[in-house]
């Protein structure tokens, strides 16, 4: 048998405690499939005399991460801090300058610093591996980088955020507001007291600018994925998809276009027939539409402490057989710089909610506009009856769903309309992806 593999781990949070937890389980059947023993000999946490459940006797601790990551007792460094500054980022570029091998599942450090950090490993020779930092247990990353290698990748898009899928599968299943189930979400430790990272779908690019970087050859460019979150999704359109055969998802879309590459994270409409609509609760989904495959959906647990880990110590197995992928898919050198494509370029179908009033001439100056704009309209529908007692100029729910158009002109009408009076607010806008 070769060598120990001597590893530290950086971080004792839920993901570092299990993680640890799985290594010790597992040491016989890891030293029968990869060759050599792997070993804990070092950790790093804020607080060395928290109990996290399970033996850390035969690991040296390290009050300093970057002291860890420094020290010749180790041959592989285990960053699970989090973070994309501070202790995590120092940490990573130490050990990565001394040439020892990272795995983190810190997709906020990727994200800002991913492309610098693959040129340092590949300048010493270490390895830079990061399958948790992406949907959790699901083998997305080695996937894109390795299983689909013979293919050209069109498109890939996913479920990437179990806090907002969660939210949007109780407001369906159980009829909640969007509030209510944010509360029950963090309470039940799903979501953070301060939620607007995953609610506003920040969590959902930083993940998506590394999948487009593995799918397209591009630099990590978290600056060029146009963002919007699920706060402002109602009952009102969770009900009127269902009438139309929708689900409404929170998803992250990367996809080639005549224009370069377009990142997008947006609350969508998928047909209640695909894999993707299938996903419900804290699940995690990603399906990546290719030359040779076609279509193929990955679906499994994207977060907590056990399935984070196994994707961590699946990468500590690669590297403990020797395997040396190049992080990204190609030297970073070789990875092309990736330009915003402005997402008023998109061009699909549209769901569109307005209040309106119900008099006379509306719903013409309404379909005025749209056809000034070359919009096309595959269906309208009056959702709600006015209620008994009120005015005839009261408002009532109009729901329009718009043939493939683009972004601009569906922005520009509702533009004009509001500015024509004719809608008493806003108009909730909504994505409707292609199968």
């Amino acid at each position: 048998m070769a060598d120990i593999l001597r590893v530290g781990v950086a971080g004792l949070g839920t993901v570092g405690a299990s993680v640890v937890r799985l290594l010790q389980r597992q040491r016989e059947a890891l030293a029968a499939r990869t060759g050599r023993e792997i070993r804990l000999v070092g950790v790093s946490s804020r607080d060395k005399a928290k109990d996290r459940g399970v033996d850390l006797s035969g690991a040296a601790f390290f009050d300093d991460p970057a002291a860890l990551a420094a020290s010749q007792s180790i041959d592989l460094f285990v960053e699970l801090i989090g973070g994309a500054e501070g202790a995590a980022r120092k940490s990573v570029e130490t050990a990565l300058a001394h040439g020892r091998s990272v795995v983190t599942a810190n997709k906020a450090l990727l994200a800002a610093h991913g492309a610098e950090l693959a040129a340092l490993a590949e300048e010493k020779h270490a390895a830079l591996a990061f399958e948790a930092s992406v949907a959790g247990g699901i083998p997305i990353v080695k996937t894109l980088r390795e299983g689909l290698a013979g293919n050209s990748i069109e498109r890939v898009y996913g479920v990437l955020n179990g806090t907002c899928n969660y939210i949007l599968s109780r407001m369906e299943l159980e009829r909640l507001s969007f509030s209510d189930c944010l509360t029950e979400a963090q309470r039940l430790g799903y979501a953070e007291a301060d939620p607007t990272f995953d609610i506003g779908g920040f969590d959902t690019a930083h993940k998506l600018a590394i999948l487009a970087s593995l799918a397209f050859g591009t630099r990590i460019a978290p600056e060029a994925v146009d963002i919007e979150g699920i706060e402002h999704v109602t009952l009102a359109d969770i009900d009127a998809a269902a009438e139309l055969g929708f689900r409404i998802k929170l998803l992250g879309v990367a996809q080639r276009t005549a224009q370069g590459i377009e990142q997008r994270v947006h609350p969508t409409m998928v047909r209640k027939t695909t894999s993707i609509a299938q996903v419900m609760g804290v699940t995690n989904a990603v399906t990546i539409d290719a030359d040779a495959v076609h279509e193929l959906t990955l679906v499994g647990p994207g977060a907590g402490g056990d399935a984070t880990a196994s994707a961590v110590v699946a990468d500590i197995a690669d590297i403990a057989r020797g395997v040396r992928s190049a992080p990204f898919g190609l030297p970073s050198a070789s990875l092309r710089p990736c330009e915003r494509t402005p997402v008023q370029r998109h061009e699909g179908g549209y769901y569109i909610r307005l209040s309106v009033p119900d008099v006379p001439g509306a719903f013409a100056a309404i379909a005025t506009r749209m056809a000034e704009r070359k919009i096309s309209l595959e269906s309208i529908m009056q959702h709600g009856a006015r209620a008994a007692g009120r005015s005839a100029e009261a408002p009532v729910g109009v729901i329009l769903i718009t043939h493939a158009t683009t972004e601009l002109m569906v922005r520009e009408a509702l533009d004009a309309i509001l500015a024509d009076g004719t809608i008493a607010e806003p108009a909730q806008v909504i994505r409707i992806e292609r199968e």
